[in-house]
């Protein structure tokens, strides 16, 4: 099969990564991948195989993510079997990318959508929602949220979590030296954040929250990540006396070595689909205390290995960190070898990709039915 995978631009986001991933593993498996970008460059665009093609239609990279010029006549040309937008703005053309596939009858390729977001969906990707073929929810909070909120015919929509590459269990080892580095030492509870500096992803609030944990209590906050959030954060710090307790580690393109050195992974976003971090942390066996929101739940097993603490409770959401700081360390090693298996089992990439290749295979066969829900 030919696919084509059509993102706004490969900066360093979730939904980025698993377009890289998926086209990627699309052709190791045999099949022809194409990625279309409405911009040039970005963070990961050096992680793209060499031997998936490559289409951009801004000829200079304009700042501009809504920018497509010649989005049609691109997709028509390339003549995919499948086109499946990633991302929101992809998804905001995706009545055009169906259009330009029915162009070419009676081989007209498949439109699918993707649902990766917790945020509120615009008036264009909601049209794009009921023209294309099929959609994929990453979590079946995002595929019920489509069915309420939107209206979609749930036999429309195919639930495929995200797929995520873990690093083999015999290389996750406590890594000491990067505590030390921090000042922290064994006693020390580092509560881990990865996510970048965005309104949404609530930072400030997260520090809010720890800040009033016990003083008697030896603990760091990291921060790892960049954004226009990130000043307004440090700001919060400055005046709260948290330079010693809140560490603010910029970005990783490879955080393994700061999951391997926590204790705890926390997160206070109010918008997700699904949260690669929390995923990636309990693939690395640490427990999760989070804030609701959509698809959270899905990230973890519910108070056994993360908790989801309602909006706002600040005083659970500490509650919920104090047990675990206190709790035994074998009660800590169960709770860790949990995490690890159900994540690898859930999130496994073989696994995800075969979901996506099945959800293919039907579109191609029959191009004018409907996906049905896995």
């Amino acid at each position: 099969m030919k696919i084509l995978l059509i993102q706004d631009f490969l900066r360093n986001g979730g939904t980025e990564r698993q377009t890289v991933w998926l086209a990627n593993a699309l052709q190791e498996a045999g099949h022809h991948s194409a990625v279309l970008t409405f911009r040039p460059g970005g963070a990961l665009a050096g992680t793209v195989h060499e031997s998936v093609e490559r289409i951009t239609l801004q000829p200079r990279d304009l700042g501009l993510d809504w920018f497509a010029p010649g989005l049609g006549r691109a997709v028509a040309r390339t003549a995919p079997d499948i086109a499946i937008c990633m991302g929101r703005m992809a998804n905001c053309h995706g009545s055009l990318v169906q259009r330009a596939l029915n162009s070419r009858r009676p081989q007209a390729g498949a439109g699918i959508a993707t649902m990766r977001t917790g945020k509120p969906l615009p008036w264009l990707f909601r049209r794009s929602l009921h023209r294309v073929r099929a959609i994929v929810a990453n979590g079946r909070e995002a595929r019920d949220t489509l069915v309420r909120d939107y209206r979609v015919a749930s036999e429309r929509i195919t639930v495929i979590h995200n797929a995520l590459i873990f690093p083999p269990e015999e290389s996750l080892h406590r890594n000491t030296t990067l505590r030390a580095k921090h000042g922290a030492t064994d006693r020390t509870i580092v509560m881990l954040c990865v996510a970048m500096f965005r309104p949404e992803k609530n930072q400030h609030e997260l520090i809010e929250m720890v800040a009033g944990l016990p003083p008697a209590l030896d603990w760091q906050l990291w921060l790892a990540g960049d954004g226009q959030a990130r000043a307004r954060c440090e700001r919060l710090v400055a005046a709260r006396q948290l330079a010693q307790r809140v560490k603010f580690l910029g970005y990783h393109t490879d955080p393994s070595a700061l999951y391997c050195a926590a204790d705890l992974a926390v997160h206070a976003s109010w918008s997700e689909a699904l949260s690669n971090f929390l995923i990636e942390a309990q693939a690395h066996g640490l427990p999760v205390v989070a804030c609701e929101a959509q698809g959270i739940r899905e990230c973890f097993v519910p108070n056994e290995t993360g908790w989801a603490i309602p909006r706002g409770d600040h005083d659970g959401f500490r509650s919920a960190l104090l047990r675990l700081a206190v709790e035994s360390a074998a009660a800590t090693a169960l709770r860790a070898a949990t995490a690890r298996r159900a994540a690898r089992l859930t999130f496994d990439p073989a696994r995800q990709l075969a979901a996506y290749l099945d959800l293919f295979a039907r579109m191609k066969n029959s191009p004018d039915k409907a996906a049905s829900v896995q």
